[in-house]
């Protein structure tokens, strides 16, 4: 058995559905694994969905691998990252094209992209399935890996470990600088009634495991997208205002629409509705 398929199994994936996730949860550690065989984590943190999926057991799949710079650098060169990544990736017999998205003078996000084919894989890891069969020729598997270049302040971090494809350490934010971030996606990530459902589902979970807010990281990411004036001071009765005021504005149709092909037991959004979400913030903690 190899390693990828070693890895491959912890997932127990059944439909083909399963199995393309599972290829693209097992591809992002194998990145998060190439990464620390350089000096990447000395400069920067992984945070966001994918980050609480893989250290904190979060039961959806994230698509992206989102990381921070720990201070501004508008110079920062991510290309100097891909070689590794890719070697990484074709040493375990799989083949995948690294390349840099062109960043808008603007962004302060720094991209690129993780591209290769989705039968050609599916075929390599799952070498007895017949699944193979209903995956078109061309279609692709991608991953998106992003860096903020400009990070806001206050986040703090800490070091984890994984055991496969090798033993390896990734920095990480901590769960409440992480949940900050997720908090500000819930109250900023949106335009007028639309939000993305795999905020709102994501927020939920932080708060079943109890986790604080780190809200002076919190307070410096709504600054820095103009979601609250520069003079505010944010203090949790204020953040439980911020929120309810979202709750009441939301399209939760839409959200669970976009949220549902990431997870699997369909019923956890019967819930969903402004009253439901103002209620469970009520008992938010913070830091």
């Amino acid at each position: 058995m190899t390693i990828i398929q070693q890895m491959i199994n912890k997932y127990n994936p059944k439909t083909i559905e399963d199995k393309k996730n599972a290829m693209k949860e097992v591809l992002q550690e194998v990145v998060l694994a190439g990464l620390s065989k350089t000096d990447f984590f000395t400069h920067a943190a992984f945070y966001g969905g994918t980050a609480l999926r893989i250290f904190y057991g979060l039961d959806r799949f994230s698509e992206d691998l989102d990381f921070s710079l720990l201070v501004s650098d508008e110079i920062f060169d991510l290309s100097k990252y891909l070689k590794p990544i890719s070697e990484i990736i074709n040493s375990l017999g799989l083949h995948f094209e690294v390349s840099k998205k062109e960043k808008s003078s603007e962004s302060t996000i720094d991209s690129a992209f993780i591209k290769g084919n989705t039968k050609e894989t599916f075929i390599t890891i799952y070498p007895n399935s017949t699944d193979s069969a209903q995956i078109i020729h061309n279609e692709k598997i991608m991953i998106k890996f992003e860096i903020d270049v400009n990070p806001p302040k206050y986040a703090n971090t800490e070091i984890k470990y994984r055991l496969l494809p090798f033993p390896y350490q990734v920095r990480i934010y901590d769960k409440s600088s992480l949940f900050a971030g997720k908090v500000h996606a819930v109250i900023a990530r949106s335009w007028k009634n639309r939000v993305k459902g795999r905020d709102l589902y994501d927020y939920i979970y932080y708060l079943s495991l109890d986790t604080k807010v780190n809200l002076k990281h919190l307070e410096a990411r709504l600054k820095q997208t103009k979601s609250i004036e520069s003079d505010t001071i944010l203090t949790k009765e204020k953040l439980i205002e911020l929120l309810e005021k979202r709750f009441d504005q939301m399209d939760y149709e839409i959200a669970k629409s976009d949220v549902r092909p990431f997870i699997k037991d369909q019923n956890n959004l019967d819930l969903w509705n402004s009253h439901f979400f103002k209620s469970i913030t009520q008992g938010i903690k913070t830091d």
